[in-house]
């Protein structure tokens, strides 16, 4: 797993980084939803990134929420440390042939977005270099930039900037 990144930390580590501000929120949800503060917006101190959560009427389910939601903006928006000169143990787990099984929902998506983020500056963008690193198919690491729809948009800007062809 990566140890580098904030994305790989435990739920206390992150925490203690974390400033938490418990708001009211209106919207649908019940007669209880705007009595008590059960939203939860988590800002990490050291980067200034922010990640909220209002749907569900229970504080502690919010929390849970926005903490997986501020580990995929700091797998988006922190560039961690590369260490290895091959893929971590936790892609190698997730790669079965070329391909690569991990759910969005899933708690190690974060870290293995933010490895792949990683790698992909560090490489300027090249998808196919980056792929052969991965031991997966380009198309493979489009699907999973694909299946959270910032970060493509965010590999897409990126792209742009250097010339290269938008992926889809």
């Amino acid at each position: 797993m990566c140890i580098q990144h904030p994305s790989c930390l435990t739920d206390e580590q992150l925490l203690q980084q974390c400033e938490l501000r418990l708001l009211r929120r209106g919207g649908p949800g019940g007669q209880h939803r705007n009595k008590v503060e059960t939203a939860v917006v988590l800002t990490h101190q050291p980067s200034g990134v922010s990640a909220e959560a209002n749907e569900r009427r229970s504080q502690a389910d919010n929390r849970a929420v926005a903490l997986f939601r501020l580990r995929c903006l700091l797998a988006l928006h922190v560039r961690g440390e590369l260490l290895a000169n091959q893929p971590s143990s936790l892609w190698r787990e997730r790669r079965v042939g070329n391909k690569i099984r991990v759910a969005t929902a899933h708690e190690c998506f974060p870290s293995l977005l933010a490895e792949l983020m990683d790698r992909l500056f560090a490489l300027e963008f090249d998808l196919v270099r980056v792929a052969l690193f991965f031991e997966v198919s380009p198309s493979q690491l489009v699907r999973f930039l694909r299946s959270y729809p910032p970060s493509l948009a965010l590999v897409n800007q990126h792209r742009q900037q250097l010339g290269l062809h938008r992926l889809h």
